[in-house]
Order: structure tokens, then C-alpha cells, then sequence
């Protein structure tokens, strides 16, 4: 079973998200298991603080090394060898490729959720790989962690329904994006199914489905 673990501010954002679908699947089925930490139980005083201002000056808040350092040491308690993925703008672009890989590995991943206007440059001293979604900012480092969880979970066999769902879909080859689809009725509001897919000729199928499959743009 593989154990994802998210450290974050807002745990109640994933409750939606990983009780749904096929990440609720997974679990039901006992191929992963999800532990949402909240970062604020780490917080240092009475007020639980988690940020502060930062040196030098500037717009914001900075989250604190020490709740981030205590709550990846207290996460790694439950899992040892799970590698630590810091959510920021300025990671490494995440890809199809990275998610396959990911999901075959035997292994836990530990999701630091960001948030405020970034954090202590220290904490990078714990973390194994920084992760970005995209040449954009967003509030926190919430829903890019979801994003990627999902990418990896549906990847892990017996997730998906199909045996080779996962492996003709889009991005198998980094490349190419899905051909198009279709099902009942064959015919609706004027507009009709290729005649091709009704053939039942599965190797003309497969060359349309190649020929009418969108390119990736770089």
C-alpha cells in the first residue's frame, strides 16, 4: 500500500478531493493510504503562529522553519523512507512521465503545502524534490499537491478500470493528446459518430484513432 502524507494549513480543503472518485477507490481497495497533517499543530505558542515577516522587509508573511521542520519530523515517524516533495512555483514542471514513475515506486511521499507569500528558504534543507504545476501562481500549494497525488494514484494498478487504461490515454508518450471519442446515440441534434468506429474493423480504428489524435503543444 502506498502512503501519501500532506502537510497543510487547510486539511479540510482535502476532504472532497480525496474521498471522491478513484482516489476514493484506491482507498477502499487498499492501494493507498492518505494522512492529512495539519501544519498549524505544530505552531509555536499559544496562537499556534506558523509565519512571520520577513528579513529585509517586503509584502507578506513567510511560513516558520520550526512548525515545518516539526511536522516533517513527526510525519517521517510513520513512514521513514517516504521522500519529502515541496509544492512551489519554482519546482521542477511536472509531467505524465514523472507520474509513472512515481506510482511504481514502492515507496511514501510527503506533500509540504506552501502558502502566504512563500516560506523560509531553510526548509528546503528537508525536502527531496521541489514540484511545480505550472508557469502561474496560485494562494497556496493545495491544489497543485492534489493535482499530482491524482496524477500518481489513478496510475497504480487496479485503480482504473481497465488494464491498459492508464497506459493509451493522453500523454502516454509526452506527446500525444487523446483522439477523439464518442458513444450512444450514433446520431444527435444532426451530429453523427464517424462510420469508422461502427466498422468494427479494429485496426482501421486504431489507425483513425492515430490519425485524429491532438498534438501536445510545446
Amino acid at each position: 500500500m502506498k502512503k501519501i502524507q500532506i502537510i497543510t494549513l487547510f486539511p479540510d480543503m482535502f476532504m472532497g478531493v480525496l474521498n471522491s472518485s478513484m482516489l476514493w477507490k484506491a482507498q477502499k481497495e487498499n492501494l493507498v493510504e492518505f494522512n492529512i497533517i495539519n501544519l498549524r499543530d505544530f505552531g509555536l505558542g499559544p496562537r499556534r503562529q506558523v509565519d512571520d515577516a520577513p528579513y529585509g522587509g517586503g509584502d507578506g508573511m513567510l511560513l516558520k522553519p520550526e512548525p515545518l521542520f516539526a511536522a516533517v519530523e513527526n510525519t517521517k515517524k510513520a513512514d521513514r523512507t517516504a521522500k519529502v516533495i515541496l509544492m512551489t512555483p519554482r519546482g521542477q514542471l511536472w509531467q505524465q512521465a514523472a507520474a509513472r514513475n512515481w506510482a511504481s515506486k514502492d515507496r511514501g511521499y510527503i506533500f509540504i503545502c506552501g502558502h502566504y507569500e512563500g516560506y523560509d528558504e531553510r526548509i528546503v534543507d528537508v525536502v527531496d524534490e521541489q514540484i511545480s504545476v505550472g508557469n502561474y501562481i496560485l494562494t497556496g500549494g493545495e491544489l497543485p499537491a492534489m493535482t499530482v497525488i491524482d496524477s500518481i494514484v489513478r496510475l497504480i494498478p487496479g485503480v482504473l478500470g481497465g488494464q491498459t487504461s492508464a497506459e493509451i490515454e493522453s500523454f502516454s508518450d509526452s506527446k500525444t493528446l487523446e483522439f477523439p471519442q464518442y458513444t450512444r446515440p450514433k446520431k444527435f441534434n444532426g451530429l453523427k459518430v464517424p462510420k469508422i468506429l461502427l466498422s468494427g474493423n479494429h485496426a482501421d480504428i486504431d489507425e483513425w484513432r492515430k490519425d485524429h489524435s491532438f498534438q501536445a503543444k510545446d
